[in-house]
C-alpha cells in the first residue's frame, strides 16, 4: 500500500476542515465588520451569532473532535505498517461520512440525517481502532 493511497482519505479529511474554517470566516467576518454581531456578544464563545453561523461554526468545530482519533490512527498505522486495503477503505467510508455530516451540518441541518452520518463514521472508526489494537497485542501483520 502506498503511502499516497493511505494518506488520501487524511487529506481529504483535513481539507474538509479547511474549507469549513474559511467558511466560517467568511461568514463571520462581514458580520463583525458591519456591526451586526458585536465582538462582546460572541468573545466568550457566546451563541450569539446567525444560525447559519452557528451551524458552521459547529461544523467547523466537529471536526476537531471524532476526527483528532482518525488522524493518530492513520499515523500509527503508516509507522507501524499496518495499513492495508481494509484500512483505506474503511478510511474512505469514516472520510466520506464525515463530508456528509458536514454537508447536512451546513445546509438542512437535518439532525436525522446528520445523525446517521455521524454514527457510521464513529461506527467505522471503531471497527478500525479495534482491529488495529487486536493486530499490534497479537502481534499480527
Amino acid at each position: 500500500m502506498s503511502v499516497a493511497a493511505i494518506l488520501a482519505p487524511l487529506f481529504v479529511q483535513v481539507l474538509l476542515t479547511l474549507v469549513l474554517g474559511f467558511g466560517l470566516a467568511g461568514l463571520r467576518g462581514p458580520l463583525l465588520v458591519s456591526g451586526k454581531v458585536k465582538p462582546e456578544d460572541v468573545a466568550l464563545r457566546q451563541p450569539n451569532w446567525p444560525e447559519r453561523t452557528l451551524q458552521f461554526g459547529y461544523a467547523f468545530q466537529n471536526q476537531f473532535e471524532v476526527p483528532v482519533l482518525f488522524y493518530v490512527l492513520t499515523i500509527l498505522v503508516l509507522v507501524t505498517k499496518h495499513a492495508d486495503v481494509l484500512f483505506v477503505t474503511l478510511a474512505w467510508i469514516f472520510v466520506l461520512s464525515r463530508l456528509a455530516q458536514a454537508a447536512v451540518h451546513v445546509t438542512s441541518n437535518n439532525l436525522r440525517a446528520r445523525g446517521g452520518f455521524f454514527g457510521v463514521g464513529v461506527l467505522v472508526l471503531t471497527i478500525m481502532w479495534l482491529i488495529f489494537i487486536v493486530r499490534i497485542l497479537a502481534g499480527l501483520p
